[in-house]
């Protein structure tokens, strides 16, 4: 299944983000479960987010994928969620 995982930045936690992006880089190239992946922008281009479309075989899995990624660990988001996704095109 394919689910959506969207997740803000805490505000002012660029600074996390930086630090932490090698290693949720990594995280996000070691995965087979990972489709698509990058940064949601700001207005002013600035990282503030992540979008990621995982293919796992059910929530619990994708659970699981949030648990690991060094973002979290970081204490880098003020909100993850992860959703169903059907993809139509592409």
């Amino acid at each position: 299944m394919l689910v959506a995982l969207i997740a803000h930045d805490k505000p002012g936690a660029l600074p996390i983000r930086q630090e932490n992006r090698p290693a949720h880089v990594e995280y996000l190239k070691s995965s087979a479960a990972v489709q698509q992946a990058g940064p949601l922008l700001d207005d002013t281009g600035e990282m503030c987010g992540s979008l990621i479309i995982l293919d796992v075989a059910d929530m619990d899995e994708a659970r699981a994928w949030v648990q690991g990624d060094p973002y979290g660990a970081a204490g880098l988001f003020a909100s993850v969620d992860l959703i169903p996704w059907n993809r139509v095109i592409g």
